[in-house]
């Protein structure tokens, strides 16, 4: 691996550390192979705890605008997808129980990776965002399918259409993520580790691919409903609107068209 992903084990707990940090981690092509060959390689050790966080002040912003503008070949799209479809799949039924450390900010793409996993667990400074609708765009890496399991298919439907930024502590009342970390992340991220350590961790791994293996078609299902809609919201004047207003630092003004 190459520097987008760091990926370090020691004692059967595996990290995997988002690491463009002048980017806030956003997700660009390199980084989503990395980030796909680490989740392999963590599945092929003998890990069976892994901790995914983000390099300096963010988890990750999301996916890279950049990139999104170079997007505009469909195979090249269809390539990036299927990578991210391969991604949240792998760590969804990893057979190892997950902890996102939410160290910052967790935006679109990134509150996506965020959710997949077990633990979602957040500094007290964090933030997270399930903000597609801001470009135009809708939820990518099974948003749609981690956003109804932890809030309902109402409260999902409303909460990415408001696009709405939430504290940690916001976010753990509304049911985002699980825990606020106090006093220190990293501190707390090891004491869940130690936690996991003194219980019967072989008997929660069972439980958890159960459940992943119940909910494998649904999770597929709506990773290649994402993929198709996203194409052709892509094409929507909303989106060429909301990445422009991106790039030019104002609001945007949407026609619905």
């Amino acid at each position: 691996m190459s520097n987008s992903v760091l990926l370090s084990i020691e004692e059967k707990t595996a990290t995997l550390t988002l690491n463009r940090p002048e980017s806030m981690n956003a997700m660009n092509v390199e980084l989503l192979n990395e980030l796909l060959n680490g989740l392999q390689r963590v599945k092929e050790s003998e890990a069976n705890v892994l901790v995914i966080t983000g390099e300096g002040k963010a988890f990750s912003a999301g996916g890279d605008i950049k990139t999104m503008l170079l997007q505009s070949d469909a195979d090249v799209f269809h390539d990036i997808m299927k990578t991210i479809k391969d991604i949240m799949i792998t760590l969804y039924t990893l057979p190892a129980i997950t902890i996102s450390a939410i160290n910052g900010a967790a935006a679109g793409l990134g509150l996506s990776l965020a959710l997949a996993s077990d633990y979602v667990i957040a500094d007290k400074k964090a933030n997270v965002a399930m903000n597609f609708i801001g470009i135009g765009l809708i939820p990518d890496g099974a948003g749609h399918f981690f956003m109804e399991q932890r809030l309902g298919e109402v409260r999902a439907k409303h909460t990415i259409w408001e696009g709405q930024k939430f504290s940690a502590e916001q976010a753990q009342k509304l049911g985002l993520i699980d825990e606020v970390a106090v006093p220190d992340l990293n501190d707390f991220i090891q004491q869940k580790i130690d936690q996991l350590r003194s219980k019967p961790i072989k008997a929660m791994i069972e439980t958890k691919l159960i459940y992943a293996e119940q909910n494998r078609t649904k999770l597929m299902h709506i990773l290649d409903q994402e993929a198709i809609g996203q194409q052709k919201m892509r094409q929507t004047n909303d989106h060429k609107e909301g990445i422009q207003a991106f790039l030019d630092k104002r609001g945007p003004a949407f026609s619905g068209e």
